[in-house]
């Protein structure tokens, strides 16, 4: 203290010295934003973001197609494939009961 002639030092900033941008934080953080490692980073992620919406934008569009593509062909051939079944379990059904014998069945042995 007797080498300071008598003054302290405050190291801790005024209102006055952090508006005027002198606080430790702000410079830190300026020299951080305006550094060329920062600003590649920042773009980098940008142009990631950007082709990730650009990824998801395209995907969305491929399954509205799969999707209305499927409803429109893959459905109508399921429904009439499960008619076409239920049509021939009725025709065995009737068959069964008039007594014929049936579809697959070979003749009696012997």
């Amino acid at each position: 203290m007797a080498s300071d002639g008598g003054r302290r030092r405050s190291y801790i900033t005024s209102g006055a010295d952090s508006n005027n941008g002198g606080g430790v934080m702000s410079r830190v953080s300026s020299a951080i934003s305006e550094s060329p490692i920062f600003n590649k980073g920042r773009e980098a992620a940008c142009e990631a973001a950007h082709s990730a919406k650009k990824l998801l934008r395209s995907t969305g569009r491929a399954a509205w197609i799969a999707g209305t593509t499927f409803l429109i062909l893959v459905v109508p051939l399921i429904i009439e494939m499960d008619r076409e079944q239920q049509l021939n379990e009725l025709e065995l059904q009737q068959a069964s009961l008039l007594g014929a014998p049936p579809v697959g069945v070979g003749p009696a042995p012997n």
